[in-house]
């Protein structure tokens, strides 16, 4: 009797895993899934109230921005776009948190576009931040007002990044299909048939790098040379107003992070560039489930760190409220603020 082991671990995503779904171990017994011991109960609660948080919070963000946006800057227009991202991103959130519960129900069309709505949103988050750090370090190391000038260029760049993420969110749409398994349970996730694991490898990596490490190297050059710029110069104006920017890259860091370091040594093990045994395997793939978890959180954490900390936000979200006439005008400072994302000089254009 030959020895199988299930290359699968039931999530709401299934993007890390082989379509390859049995292997013959030459050696040794069926390797048995461990799954995380996580209430699938308490992770449907958890993407509910992160949907409902994300849509509230970044349909705020985009009725500040689009309110005042005759006289926001190009970091208001780069957010603005990090707002639609993760908006798109939150309404794909209950087609998961049913297939945690139930397997996927919904078809292979909405299969396919529902992973391809995730990853756009995955992709143009990063890009969209390593424009932000590009603009930074140009307005500060530089100080050049190039970009901030002309706002067309800014409109020019987003499309760009839209595009670029559409192309690397390609492969959902071409390859995630939907697989019945023994238990008669369905999934969503790729079918490239008996080639799966070897263009696993290409799907994987090239964007991995190029939607991954590179504008995370971009983002650490940028930042690094921005910062040693206004400590240098003791800017404290310009780096109180950075504080918005440094903790929406931080938290996308801390949220995101960790799934890729975690994904980029599944690759490796499945690769054969490191030894794969059935408990790291099983290590390796709870730790994709806990990390994914962390990750799906991102998208509604921009607007709290508006709220707590962007001075601007506030002030752009009760100018709205005193118009309308939900809150009275006392509540309104008496100093204008004229953008959503304010300027802390003449020639930069910073954050919120």
């Amino acid at each position: 009797m030959e020895d199988f082991y299930w290359d699968y671990n039931f999530t709401g995503d299934f993007s890390h895993y082989s379509t390859d779904l049995s292997h013959i171990l030459s050696d040794s017994a069926p390797c048995e899934p461990e799954a995380l011991e996580i209430n699938s109960y308490v992770i449907v609660i958890i993407y509910a109230l992160v949907s409902l948080l994300s849509l509230l919070g970044n349909s705020l963000v985009m009725l500040v921005v689009l309110h005042s946006r005759s006289t926001c800057s190009v970091t208001d227009v780069y957010l603005l776009n990090l707002a639609i991202a993760d908006l798109l991103f939150a309404l794909t959130l209950p087609f998961w948190a049913s297939s945690k519960m139930n397997g996927w129900t919904f078809g292979t069309v909405m299969c396919k576009i529902i992973s391809f709505l995730k990853e756009v949103n995955f992709y143009s988050s990063i890009l969209l931040l390593a424009c932000i750090s590009v603009d930074r370090y140009l307005a500060i190391v530089h100080a050049t007002r190039t970009l901030i000038q002309k706002r067309h260029l800014v409109k020019f760049v987003c499309l760009t990044v839209w595009g670029i993420s559409l192309i690397l969110s390609l492969p959902m749409l071409l390859f995630r299909s939907i697989v019945h398994l023994s238990d008669s349970t369905s999934v969503c996730y790729e079918d490239l048939g008996s080639s799966t694991t070897k263009w696993r490898m290409v799907l994987r990596l090239l964007p991995q790098v190029c939607g991954f490490i590179l504008p995370l190297l971009i983002m650490l050059f940028c930042y690094g040379f921005t910062l040693r710029t206004l400590f240098k110069a003791q800017m404290g104006q310009k780096h109180r107003a950075m504080r918005v920017i440094f903790a929406v890259v931080l938290v996308f860091l801390l949220c995101w992070l960790p799934y890729n370091l975690v994904l980029l040594a599944d690759t490796l093990m499945r690769n054969h560039w490191i030894e794969e045994t059935c408990e790291r395997r099983d290590h390796i793939d709870q730790a994709l489930e806990a990390t994914e978890i962390l990750g799906f959180l991102h998208s509604c954490l921009n607007p709290i760190i508006y709220a707590f900390i962007g001075q601007k936000f506030r002030h752009g979200l009760l100018k709205i409220m005193v118009t309308y006439g939900m809150v009275s005008k006392e509540y309104l400072p008496k100093e204008a603020r004229p953008s959503f994302v304010g300027s802390s000089s003449g020639n930069t254009s910073t954050t919120l």
